[in-house]
């Protein structure tokens, strides 16, 4: 089959569709011109490179001859990559989400010759089924309507777009209607929804919320609520022992098909790595559970293995879908990760084949207890059906036996399983979400004392500074094949910044520090809301599109305005600079009305929320930070669970200059006596200084 003009893009998904009989157009002018010149709508399909629902359509109904021509002879087709173009994806998702219900990928939108949506939804089948038209039954039906009812679909598509430009222009400037109340409300929420038999929040399917769990910790950290402690801990270990958790190779799957956490949708995120590294080492932090540490290890270690570039970026994600490793070589769901009794029994030797098979749960029909499709008969997931002193007890031998044998057994069960054929693996690196993963790395550095995580973080951070920044200094969004291209969105800048934060705090190396500001600088230049408050998904001097987005729903991935007031917030404690602030309580008045409506809708906003309320800590140590006293003091302070807390580092002398140009009144801050000192400070106001690891101790235990 000869390639469409998407062999000519960098997007992993949009070349997935290059051989395909459809005559794609990426978007862009030159589709709207034919648009405009034929007289033909826009059919506009979103998704992403690891979707297996994605790979369905596309095998259904995009490689399919007879589908392809009614494309081609009604319609101009566009294909986006969702998670290279989140401004134009973030538009018509809210469309079809509001004209359907819900909303997913793969999305298919048909529009006008100026991109104004009249119909639109997410998978099709190829024909009619189960009371859901099917894809060339909905192709001739508008072909059809594009013809005989045009000024109906005109006036159609003039109603959603004017719904997209108020939506997006949705914020409430006035007072911050914001308190701890709205926390208390949340946790509320999250308590009514709170599934006590399995962890977790409602039925199946479960997805990991990562910072709902976060915001569950802060919340017991501030009201001292055992109760928020609890959901959280249920909800973490009932996940890293289930089967969504990639028990021999690290790593989290997308979400859970059941309620149990056993049966997962297999592909894995790079953002989910992130959020779900970072809450468990929150975890570890506040109750000191290994268990904890030893997730975020693991989970770190996949993404070092699997998704690291060789100079430095993280890829994006990898397929849920591989080739059937047994026999047929066709690509299935999951068929990576399962095993089926006798292949475990023939890889290891028989006495751990037991044990292995009662701690992972293993059967010989097969352990799915989701399985609508029947894919999974005679085949197992990995989960921990019993525990180490479950399985000691059930044969009769030490725990400890048992942790030998399932060290030995998982690194044979790994070893097997690299040999067949692997997921595709999206090697796009995404600046935002290599911010999140920098912060993970740099918080995972400081927690577990663990310096190759360090070097992780600082590597991609300077993948991102050299390699996703244009001459004028700003993010670019996407690389790919040697190729930096599309400008930088909201998200990029805010995590991004985040993680310069969380880098700085790791290294004490002024430069994160500068960055950060200079990043935040620009990214309320060029995205902020004068008029409304808040930040635009997209910068001012972006492609135009029917509305300019903003972006609230912590979904997937936290949104870029909650991570942005973070930011700000932090940045205003860093630096003293009292306009990052300003900005951030902006942001709580702008979206103040919407976020207490529905407060279990947006917990990384809610946390930012709780580093606004306050108590806040400040720390800083003045001193060499090769002194053994220096370290003995950073690692107290970094083993404890305090989430409104930042920590710098003043070195004496001119080394010290770089971080007193940022933040001036650290000149203040200075060794006592010769030796290294340690002032904390609650709300900017600070205590007498200290010198010795003792006596911070008892400072810290009054947090």
């Amino acid at each position: 089959m000869s390639a469409n003009r998407l062999i000519r893009e960098k997007s992993p998904y949009l070349l997935q569709h290059a051989h395909n009989p459809v005559d794609w157009y990426p978007w862009g002018e030159e589709a709207f011109e034919k648009s405009r010149r034929e007289d033909k709508p826009i059919l506009l399909s979103i998704g992403y490179s690891t979707c297996h629902w994605c790979h369905v359509m596309e095998k259904e109904s995009f490689e399919d001859l007879r589908t392809a021509r009614l494309m081609n002879e009604g319609f101009v087709a566009v294909k986006v990559d969702r998670e290279e173009r989140p401004d134009i994806d973030h538009l018509y998702i809210n469309y079809v989400t509001a004209t359907t219900g819900g909303g997913g990928w793969p999305m298919t939108v048909f529009l006008t010759p100026d991109q104004k949506p009249f119909y639109g939804g997410t998978y099709f089948p190829p024909e009619d089924r189960f009371g859901i038209p099917g894809f060339r039954t909905l192709l001739g039906s508008m072909a059809d309507a594009w013809k005989t009812r045009r000024a109906e679909i005109l006036e159609s598509a003039d109603s959603a777009a004017a719904f997209l430009k108020n939506q997006e222009f949705a914020a409430s400037p006035g007072k911050n209607e914001l308190s701890a109340q709205t926390l208390d409300a949340a946790f509320e929420r999250a308590k009514s929804a709170f599934d006590p038999g399995h962890g977790g929040f409602g039925g199946a399917p479960k997805f990991p919320r990562s910072h709902a769990l976060s915001l569950l910790l802060r919340h017991w950290r501030r009201s001292n609520h055992d109760e928020a402690l609890r959901i959280a801990e249920t909800t973490l270990k009932a996940m890293a022992r289930g089967g969504m958790h990639d028990q021999i190779g690290g790593g989290f799957h997308r979400y859970s098909t059941d309620r149990q956490w056993r049966i997962p949708h297999f592909e894995k995120m790079l953002y989910d790595q992130a959020l779900l590294a970072k809450t468990y080492l929150e975890a570890y932090q506040a109750t000191r559970g290994e268990e904890y540490a030893a997730v975020a290890r693991k989970t770190l270690e996949y993404v070092l293995r699997i998704m690291t570039d060789s100079d430095g970026g993280f890829f994006s994600a990898e397929d849920a879908d591989s080739p059937d490793p047994r026999g047929s070589g066709e690509k299935k769901e999951g068929a990576y990760y399962l095993w089926t009794e006798n292949e475990i029994e023939k890889c290891l030797p028989k006495d751990s084949a037991a044990v292995v098979a009662f701690h992972y749960g293993i059967a010989r029909e097969g352990n799915a207890i989701a399985d609508p499709h029947r894919e999974f008969e005679g085949l197992n997931v990995l989960y921990r059906a019993h525990s180490i002193p479950e399985t000691a007890a059930h044969f009769k031998i030490r725990p400890e036996e048992v942790e030998t044998i399932m060290t030995r057994a998982d690194a044979r069960l790994l070893e097997v399983r690299a040999a067949r054929p692997s997921p595709h693996r999206d090697d796009k690196v995404l600046a935002d979400w290599n911010g999140l993963v920098i912060a993970a790395f740099a918080l995972a550095g400081r927690i577990l004392e663990e310096p190759r995580y360090t070097a992780a973080a600082e590597r991609a951070a300077r993948f991102i500074r050299d390699r996703l920044k244009d001459p004028h200094g700003r993010l670019l969004h996407r690389w790919r094949d040697g190729e930096a291209a599309i400008r930088g969105n909201l998200s990029d800048y805010s995590f991004f910044i985040e993680g310069c934060l969380e880098l700085y705090q790791a290294t004490f190396d002024e430069r994160w520090l500068e960055e950060a500001r200079a990043d935040a600088e620009t990214m309320i230049r060029f995205f902020w809301d004068s008029a409304s408050g808040g930040f635009f998904l997209t910068a001012r001097d972006a492609e135009t599109l029917i509305a300019r987005p903003k972006d609230l729903y912590d979904g997937a991935v936290p949104s870029g305005n909650s991570v942005a007031a973070l930011d700000l917030l932090r940045l205003d404690r860093f630096t003293a600079d009292g306009r990052f602030r300003e900005y951030a309580e902006k942001i709580f008045a702008a979206f103040g009305a919407t976020v207490a409506g529905d407060p279990a809708s947006y917990p990384q906003f809610l946390a930012a929320v709780d580093e606004g309320l306050g108590p806040s800590t400040e720390i800083v140590i003045a001193g060499d930070p090769d002194d053994a006293t220096v370290r003995a003091m950073l690692r107290e302070i970094h083993l404890r669970f305090f989430p409104n807390k930042i920590i710098m580092l003043h070195r004496p002398g001119p080394a010290g200059r770089r971080l007193e140009a940022i933040a001036p009144y650290v000149k203040a801050y200075l060794p006592v006596g010769g030796k290294p000192a340690a002032y904390v400070c609650r709300n900017h106001a600070c205590e007498l200084p200290v010198t010795g690891v003792a006596e911070l101790k008892k400072l810290l235990d009054r947090e």
